[in-house]
């Protein structure tokens, strides 16, 4: 998925309760058109107990799009642009925002500090509201024109749009959360297969070359990082920024680890990275880096290496065939190796100390459970905000199981 620093978001979540306004009543803009009458939704049942264990099955509809979870419910997006709120409780089905149109499902992005779930779906994109599962708005771009990716932060959804039948011609659009209404257009300079990351105020994207930081309010570029620095990949997390090779990359050697001075986009010093191809990234919000790398010349099982970018030093790896992950009350949540006797568990390590640690900090492994076999190409959805509680969601079986975090 691409990188998006409203992945990194607040988790205040009030129970069920009154639209706020805008909710219902859609915002035209000349960019793009907002719907008429909501979908259908049924109505929304208020959960107000802890996270429980449970396994529960999806749809075929929802199997093909993704999951995401706040504090207080998980939700998941429905090809080609609809969403299915779900009980932190017992998985069961508590809203729905019927589909529309056909077609694949382009991802979706869950908001708890703006209240809003965002799915889209090529020339599609929707939100929902979270706390009452009522459509909010919808963006319909024309003929030719697609969505490439989607972020939010601080009440702010932002959208990378690209026109023509080439997909050369890319703009970045900022539309209000609430309502949809659009706040600006700008064209920009983006890798079609990179996402967005904003957070402090700013949004920053890569064409590969470059990386250009806009201030939110208006969209204006404000910093842009210094002719040299090659950024293939941006990773946010935090206040952080750092560059990688690209995960889409076919070539053999990738630029090094490098950490950005998110006001200036200057190149700050770096831990010295291994070499391999990264895969994925996550940063904790003390500056740990998680990175995912493998053999470009002869993948297998992958490494997730940590980086302190603070202390510029590489703290431990661990060996997996995963690059399914999550950062969770300062520890680090993966699958164990396929070819481990460990396999089928999920196992959390201290993100300072590694997986050598004792203690209080020593690893910590759950139970082996069907849906976190390897063979399941499971993906981790980590609720976070003290749920004490993973959600995992194998491929192949259509199914969503709650975890206790190990």
């Amino acid at each position: 998925m691409p990188t998006v620093g409203a992945t990194v978001l607040g988790i205040l979540l009030a129970g069920c309760g009154s639209a706020r306004p805008g909710d219902s009543e859609p915002t035209s803009s000349a960019s793009a058109s907002v719907s008429g009458p909501a979908s259908p939704s049924t109505a929304s049942l208020s959960v107000n107990g802890p996270w429980h264990a449970w396994t529960a099955s999806l749809t075929a509809p929802e199997a093909s799009g993704t999951c995401g979870a706040t504090a207080h419910q998980v939700v998941c997006s429905t090809a080609p642009d609809g969403l299915v709120g779900r009980s932190r409780a017992t998985g069961a089905v508590t809203w729905r925002v019927a589909v529309t149109g056909s077609g694949k499902n382009g991802g979706l992005v869950v908001d708890a500090a703006d209240e809003r779930a965002m799915t889209s779906s090529s020339r599609v994109l929707r939100a929902a509201n979270l706390r009452t599962g009522k459509q909010a708005w919808t963006h319909r771009l024309p003929d030719e024109h697609s969505y490439l990716a989607v972020g939010a932060a601080d009440g702010v959804v932002y959208a990378l749009e690209s026109a023509g039948s080439t997909r050369r011609a890319i703009t970045l659009a900022a539309f209000r959360a609430s309502s949809g209404a659009a706040l600006w257009h700008r064209a920009v300079d983006a890798d079609l297969g990179e996402g967005i990351a904003a957070f402090g105020g700013r949004i920053y994207v890569t064409d590969g070359t470059k990386v250009t930081a806009r201030d939110a309010r208006s969209g204006t570029t404000v910093a842009t990082s210094p002719s040299g620095t090659r950024c293939p990949h941006l990773i946010a997390g935090g206040t952080y920024l750092v560059c990688t090779g690209s995960p889409l990359s076919a070539e053999d050697t990738f630029p090094p680890l490098r950490r950005l001075d998110p006001a200036t986009l200057a190149p700050l010093p770096t831990a010295e990275d291994t070499g391999m191809k990264p895969e994925r990234g996550l940063i904790s919000p003390d500056g740990v880096l998680m990175l995912f790398e493998d053999s470009a010349e002869d993948p297998g099982a992958g490494t997730w290496n940590a980086y302190d970018l603070e202390h510029r030093r590489r703290l431990w790896s661990y060996d997996t065939s995963s690059k399914q992950g999550g950062l969770v009350g300062g520890r680090f949540v993966t699958f164990t190796p396929d070819n481990d006797t460990t396999r089928g568990r999920l196992i959390s390590i201290d993100l300072h100390a590694g997986q050598d640690a004792t203690g209080a900090a020593a690893p910590r492994m759950s139970a082996r459970y069907p849906q976190t076999a390897g063979s399941g190409f499971p993906a981790l959805v980590v609720p976070g905000g003290g749920s004490g509680h993973v959600v995992v969601e194998p491929s192949p079986r259509h199914t969503l199981r709650s975890i206790p975090l190990p």
